[in-house]
């Protein structure tokens, strides 16, 4: 199988030296999940960024298999091309979801819209495939014309991930997606997102903080540390037996919370 996502040597710094990450590698498959986890400043914020095209890095290269046709440098696609990829194969859901809707229109606008982007036309399908899509995600079919500023955060999360799911990319990624939920909504939402990446056998990065998250959600793991990866492997493995002493720190925190 070939890789859908390969980062090599992956390296940012920010102006005045400030190092964001440095020297990353890895390799993503179709249907894989990988998860990021470190502590606050630990450069995974900015190790998704350079992944999702949103930082250029200052060393390295990300490249991604666009349309089958082979690994290509991300940072080398020309601008048309890169929007493109980010309407098509490429979703991110990010952790504040007003940060990924439009809250003035609708939440079937807004899944809509996303179906327009990639080609779209017949107003009563794109309506009857958001419909679909809001029910998936456990939003009620009535709500389908209220604004998304008139729902709980975790709602907007739900409207958040069909928008970005209903036109079936091939790699998410993921920006704390429960973060500042509640403990509840949290845990329903988790189990909703393994269900449909695993359904739909969309690949995904995540970034957290939050160790259950990438127990419920990741396949292989990351752990970094002041911009390096300091421990990488199955995501059971590192969790149940972590060799690195700060992934010891990591879970012993989490076990005596």
């Amino acid at each position: 199988m070939n890789a859908l996502l390969e980062a090599q040597s992956v390296g940012h710094s920010y102006a005045g030296g400030q190092l964001g990450c440095e020297d990353v590698s890895f390799r993503l498959y179709p249907g894989e999940v990988l998860g990021v986890v470190g502590e606050s400043g630990s450069g995974k914020s900015t190790l998704l960024g350079c992944l999702s095209g949103m930082i250029e890095p200052s060393q390295g290269s990300v490249r991604f298999d666009a349309g089958g046709q082979g690994l290509r440098d991300v940072f080398s696609l020309s601008e048309p091309e890169r929007r493109l990829l980010m309407r098509t194969d490429w979703g991110i859901v990010r952790q504040n979801p007003r940060d990924g809707l439009r809250m003035n229109v609708s939440a079937g606008g807004n899944v809509g819209e996303r179906l327009m982007a990639v080609g779209a036309r017949n107003y009563t399908e794109i309506r009857g495939e958001a419909l679909d899509w809001l029910t998936r995600v456990e939003i009620p079919s009535g709500r389908i014309d209220d604004l998304p500023r008139t729902f709980s955060g975790g709602m907007q999360q739900r409207v958040q991930i069909a928008r970005i799911l209903v036109s079936k990319p091939r790699l998410v990624f993921m920006d704390e997606p429960t973060g500042g939920l509640d403990v509840s909504v949290q845990a329903r939402l988790l189990d909703l997102l393994r269900g449909l990446v695993r359904d739909l056998g969309v690949a995904a990065v995540v970034v957290t903080h939050d160790l259950a998250v990438v127990r419920l959600l990741s396949d292989r793991l990351m752990v970094m540390r002041q911009g390096r990866v300091v421990e990488s492997g199955l995501t059971d493995q590192v969790l149940d037996d972590p060799q690195h002493p700060y992934s010891q720190l990591l879970v012993s925190s989490v076990l005596q919370a």
